[in-house]
């Protein structure tokens, strides 16, 4: 994640590799981060003018997304509510499934 340090605003998420919990392909916490980071981006899309530039690569478990201009107050709101939203599954199942770094820029 990352975060403007002079507004503590985050500009952007990016999500690396499969969580490896259980047996491939029936991951809950890789699928339910998943369609977090998804609804924010398809929220910010269809309920923001906000611009921003993202991708993904399902094979390697790879997604970012980033603004790439001033920040709404609705996409500031979507994407707190992401952040909580992954904080809760990580305090839930651990570190071992989970690394949040968050990166001032």
């Amino acid at each position: 994640m990352s975060r403007d340090l002079g507004t503590d605003t985050y500009t952007g998420i990016e999500l690396e590799g499969h969580a490896g919990f259980g047996v491939h392909g029936q991951d809950i916490i890789c699928a339910a981060v998943s369609a977090l980071v998804l609804n924010m981006a398809n929220s910010v899309e269809a309920f923001t003018g906000d611009r921003f530039e993202g991708g993904s690569e399902e094979e390697t478990g790879h997604f970012w997304f980033r603004f790439t201009d001033r920040i709404s107050s609705e996409s500031k709101l979507l994407m707190n509510s992401l952040v909580l939203g992954i904080r809760n599954i990580q305090r839930e199942y651990g570190n071992q499934y989970i690394h949040i770094r968050v990166k001032e820029v």
